[in-house]
């Protein structure tokens, strides 16, 4: 009854915008309440009732109101503890669009997963200082959780290379940055896996791993003076085996003896020497802008980065549900909101039409930013994100049985820190299905891949890319693998440039373990390791590409001739299951050359890399090619690529790779890039 009440309200009061209609929200602190009819002088309190209302003028005229409506969200913070849900009958339609934004441009909404944390004091527990460092007595602040209404203190989970995505525990993010679980060695830093009891078992690539049940061996004496308490874990994270393959896992024991560390579980086993750190460690809390959470008490301890009383803007997270889900729901639009300060994913689009989410910030996200799954035509534009503790955008869709495209968009967003703690897999952007674009987005700070992608004729263009790869090895900046039917992919007119690599390095565009078919046209690689790198696949095209100072600029090798068992697998089982897995009588339409593989499936003496052209490059400084592991030059079709000599670029020095109007390049067939074109297409933050 209250419900139709405010409903009829609404319609008496509401103001007409255009032919369409208006409510108004604002934070309760600045008059916002849900017993008002959500005009401008009594709006209401929240983005719940303001749905309801339109929800029930759906019910009551079966479509939305005429000409759409916006829900106009007044300046203000907006603390949110539960999931604001749409759903089918939240519907706008095509000439009747649903828009929730911010009503001022310059002050946008601000929505906020937890708690402000105001009032700070000085650390007066003995028997806490006696745990940490002497020389942070007098530095180290406190603040009753339980005070703020918390009731939920957070949880540490396994999170990493091929784990689910989850919440994050309950982090302190302070003057819009995110601090430090309190941690060892310091931020940055590592130690290492000094070895393993006896009992190796073979990697499948010539090299040992200790087992799973018999933990490592840990250097230094550090480890075994932590102490254990109910309800705070300690947690290590590590690279175990593998510098592609992280996790965090939970410890189980630590013996000082021995120096011996059990960890409930990592995917491949422990191997000397590889990195790891470990977390949640009250005894760790040494350095300025580390935190500690007590799960018991609802405590939270903290060195700030500056010295004496914190002082400014601080939220502990709280929500582990997305602000909003939509699902099932069409034709609506959020605009210029900022999310910031929760645990789980910020926004979540399931079986949408022609949804939009333009000119919105998701900053200090505990998990990924933002989904879209399913649906057809949604677009997520002119957005910014930053310090996302997994994937900044995920966006599937489209059908691989019949090839039918999704249409999903992703465009002129900017990317920085995405990965802040699964670190692997965990890309600025994320594409699967059929049919997605990516493109003129800025994408740069990164622990792993910037794209990662699957599926079929996606489109990833006019992207800068740069500073990614910053902690992991044998990545892509923008990477996929192992499988034969991902065709029609164009990957074309991108900046890649200066990226990092450890380990087994890095590459540029990563077609991996047989990856085949990739278009490959028209983009700028500077100081990039293996700036296009083809691992054992087939049917690539790479042409009119610019590569300065690269290492080299065309890798390819041909691992699917190998006979070695995990590559013999990998062609005779994994990629020959994902073949005989789509319909023949689609693919073999769509992408004809795909089916010439199965004259070496129906063998056993493994699949060459053939029908590879690569022609019209620029290739200055560095190195050209390097061809190896059972691949042969005469695999490939050279034509008239521009190598070793001086292009003429008008300022190489300042990163101005266009060419001159002269410049000898052009005379082999070469078309001039459309470099001014790449990135957003708007003002870039400052870097």
């Amino acid at each position: 009854m209250k419900k139709i009440l405010l409903a009829l309200l609404f319609i008496a009061a509401v103001s007409v915008h255009g032919a369409g209609m208006e409510i108004f929200v604002a934070p309760a602190d600045k008059g916002g309440d849900d017993n008002n009819p959500g005009t401008k002088e009594k709006p209401l309190a929240t983005l719940s009732a303001a749905r309801d209302i339109l929800r029930n003028i759906q019910k009551q005229k079966k479509m939305p109101p005429e000409g759409g409506a916006i829900v106009n969200l007044l300046p203000g913070d907006y603390y949110m503890d539960q999931t604001t849900d749409f759903e089918y009958g939240d519907n706008g339609r095509l000439n009747r669009r649903i828009i929730y934004r911010s009503a001022s441009e310059s002050e946008p909404a601000r929505f906020i997963g937890g708690r402000t944390v105001t009032d700070f004091a000085p650390l007066n527990d003995a028997d806490i200082q006696k745990r940490l460092p002497a020389e942070t007595q007098g530095k180290i602040w406190t603040a009753d959780l339980k005070a703020l209404g918390m009731t939920n203190f957070g949880q540490l989970r396994s999170r990493g290379f091929a784990r689910p995505c989850v919440p994050a525990h309950c982090e302190l993010f302070y003057d819009g940055q995110p601090m430090t679980l309190a941690q060892w060695p310091n931020k940055g830093e590592f130690s290492h896996i000094a070895g393993y009891p006896e009992g190796a078992q073979k990697d499948g690539h010539g090299g040992d791993l200790g087992p799973l049940e018999n933990g490592y061996f840990y250097e230094g004496d550090r480890p075994g003076k932590w102490q254990f308490t109910e309800g705070n874990d300690i947690w290590a994270h590590g690279y175990w085996a593998w510098d592609w393959a992280n996790s965090y896992e939970k410890i189980l024991s630590i013996d000082p003896e021995k120096k011996w560390i059990k960890t409930a579980g990592v995917n491949y086993g422990f191997r000397k020497g590889q990195r790891v750190y470990y977390v949640n460690i009250l005894e760790e809390l040494d350095q300025p802008g580390e935190y500690y959470v007590d799960t018991v008490k609802g405590i939270l301890y903290f060195y700030p980065p500056e010295d004496g009383k914190p002082t400014k803007e601080a939220f502990v997270s709280g929500l582990e549900t997305p602000f909003i889900r939509s699902k099932d729901a069409s034709f609506l639009t959020f605009e210029n909101i900022t999310f910031t300060a929760c645990r789980g994913e910020a926004l979540h689009v399931e079986n949408g039409t022609s949804v939009l989410v333009k000119n919105c910030r998701f900053i200090n996200i505990g998990s990924q930013a933002l989904s879209v799954s399913n649906g057809s035509g949604c677009m997520v534009i002119n957005c910014d994100f930053a310090n996302t503790g997994d994937s900044g955008v995920t966006l599937s869709g489209g059908d691989r049985q019949t090839l039918k495209p999704c249409g999903h968009i992703v465009q002129d967003c900017v990317f920085q820190k995405q990965g802040r703690w699964s670190r692997c897999y965990v890309p600025a952007i994320s594409i699967s299905g059929v049919g997605i674009q990516a493109r003129h987005n800025l994408i740069f700070d990164h622990p792993h891949c910037a794209i990662l992608y699957g599926g079929n004729d996606h489109t990833i263009e006019f992207n800068e890319i740069h500073h990614v790869a910053l902690e992991t090895g044998d990545v892509g900046a923008i990477y996929a693998g192992r499988d034969y039917t991902m065709r029609g992919n164009k990957i074309q007119f991108n900046y890649i440039h200066h990226t990092g690599g450890v380990g087994m390095g890095s590459m540029g565009i990563y077609n991996d373990d047989s990856l085949s078919g990739t278009y490959m046209y028209g983009n700028l690689f500077h100081k990039v390791q293996r700036a296009v790198f083809m691992g054992g696949g087939r049917d690539f095209v790479v042409q009119n590409n610019v590569f300065v100072d690269c290492t080299p600029s065309i890798a390819l090798d041909g691992r699917g001739l190998d006979k070695s068992p995990v590559w013999y697998n990998q062609v005779y089982v994994t990629l020959k299951e994902r073949l005989e897995a789509v319909p023949r009588d689609v693919y073999e339409k769509r992408y004809p050359e795909i089916y010439n593989v199965e004259k070496y499936l129906s063998q056993t003496n493994g699949v060459p890399p053939e029908n590879i052209l690569i022609k019209n490059n620029i290739s200055f400084g560095g190195q050209w090619k390097n061809v190896g592991w059972h691949a042969k030059d005469e695999d490939v079709t050279w034509v008239d690529n521009f190598v070793d000599q001086d292009p003429g670029f008008v300022d190489a020095e300042h990163g101005n790779f266009n060419l001159k109007a002269d410049s000898p390049a052009f005379k082999t067939g070469f078309k001039a890039l459309p470099l001014d074109q790449i990135g957003p297409r708007r003002k870039k933050p400052t870097e």
